[in-house]
């Protein structure tokens, strides 16, 4: 049937502004090379802040760079610079802006900037090496619900200068993006090569991406929609699981052919749209990975609600082709914008209430996308949005083991609609129960 097919760490920025009085600083001085983007890339930036709701101000003057001053802003943009532009007193006040829960966005050339301050290499995540000539390559967008990856389609087609880096910060960081090295010339990573992440560094927040080098990226809408999504995580205003993810295979990857291992239970079904979007309709039903079962495992997987919306993931089930075998022998994590606490999202349904605080700041609203990571082993069946653990529950009913089971995605009712991208599992080391 094609892709119509149908089946039955959260920290506070530094400035702690509310979300209608952001501010943002773009800061832009070289010591070394000096792109001609630069201008175009502060005048975006300034767009983006009109049309969102954030004050941007530029500076390339370094003495910007004071506690009492960087206290104004929810997050500093490094736009293109180069070589070393802060002195040790400027560095100091950056640090402590950053371990204060500060926002930090690194614009390509942020990369080639600082060699000798270790915290900036960390926090920026790699550092610039080389680059071949301007040139087209395929970006491989490997996390879909990030801010600044969630409208990009599954790979993006798009001309820059693409940066080689001193290290792979895979291990360290968030891997929003990647490049097939196999669609370009000059490549040097070995085909692995990270070109936009994101990461919780020392209280801080911090996004990165390689894009940017050429004057019409920043008239690109799509380059344009990647920058505001990175610049929105940074001050606070969406959240994401920025923590480093690796050792995961796909259970759902987007694709028709991964559906093959799935079963529709009960009635309902779910509709695969061409960006690679589960989205349910009808119910009451589940759709359930029939492929596998699993005992000790973390399962991610990215969810969105249109509004006022009812879903939830299953896991620990036995196999069966009724939808209530899961809701009687297994546990539902809740997805739901408005119901009493045991029963809402992040809850084990009917049994334990998320940390609705944690929840809460952690939570984006509907029609943004959301990151579960439920992780169980043994009786223990953990969750974590957006990267925040926000449940912590152990089993006691001897019906529901969590050994042995499936997992699914419910689809609940004719009037909700629920979307679902990016189911994938890493199995664990097994605990007894």
């Amino acid at each position: 049937m094609g892709t119509a097919l149908l089946l039955g760490c959260v920290s506070q920025p530094a400035a702690s502004h509310s979300s209608d009085d952001r501010r943002v600083l773009v800061f832009s001085r070289t010591a070394g090379f000096r792109h001609d983007s630069i201008p175009e890339g502060v005048e975006a930036i300034r767009d983006l802040g009109t049309s969102n709701g954030f004050t941007v101000d530029a500076t390339e003057d370094a003495n910007a760079f004071t506690s009492r001053n960087l206290r104004r802003y929810d997050a500093v943009v490094f736009l293109s610079t180069t070589g070393d532009v802060l002195d040790p007193a400027g560095q100091r006040a950056f640090e402590g802006y950053i371990r204060h829960g500060g926002g930090y966005v690194g614009i390509h050339a942020a990369a080639d900037t600082e060699y000798d301050w270790a915290f900036y290499g960390g926090l920026a995540g790699a550092y610039f090496q080389s680059h071949p000539a301007i040139q087209p390559a395929t970006v491989v967008t490997e996390d879909r619900a990030h801010p600044s990856t969630s409208g990009l389609p599954p790979t993006w087609n798009r001309t820059d200068e693409w940066y080689n880096y001193r290290s792979n910060p895979r291990e360290r960081v968030h891997v929003l993006a990647s490049l097939d090295e196999s669609s370009y010339t000059g490549g040097t990573m070995n085909g692995d090569h990270p070109i936009a992440w994101c990461q919780g560094y020392q209280g801080g927040r911090a996004f990165y991406t390689g894009f940017g080098h050429t004057k019409e990226s920043y008239t690109d809408p799509a380059f344009r929609g990647h920058l505001l999504g990175g610049i929105r995580y940074a001050i606070g205003d969406a959240q994401a699981d920025c923590r480093p993810e690796n050792g995961y295979r796909p259970l759902f990857d987007g694709t028709a052919a991964s559906l093959e291992g799935w079963k529709q239970a009960g009635p309902g079904s779910f509709t695969l749209s061409d960006d690679g979007t589960l989205t349910s309709s009808g119910g009451m039903g589940m759709l359930w990975y029939a492929g596998q079962s699993f005992r000790s495992y973390s399962v991610k997987l990215d969810w969105r609600l249109a509004g006022d919306d009812n879903s939830g993931v299953f896991v620990g089930f036995p196999p069966s082709d009724d939808p209530w075998s899961a809701v009687d022998h297994g546990y539902e994590i809740q997805v739901d914008a408005t119901d009493v606490p045991e029963r809402t999202t992040g809850s084990v349904y009917g049994f334990r209430s998320a940390d609705l605080k944690k929840r809460d700041r952690a939570l984006n609203p509907p029609g943004e996308w959301n990151t579960y990571e439920i992780r169980v082993e043994g009786k223990r069946l953990r969750v974590w949005l957006n990267g925040v653990k926000i449940n912590d529950f152990t089993n006691t009913d001897p019906a529901r083991s969590l050994r042995d089971g499936h997992v699914g995605i419910q689809n609940h009712g004719a009037d909700d609609q629920v979307s679902f991208r990016d189911i994938r599992i890493r199995e664990l080391p097994a605990k007894g129960d």
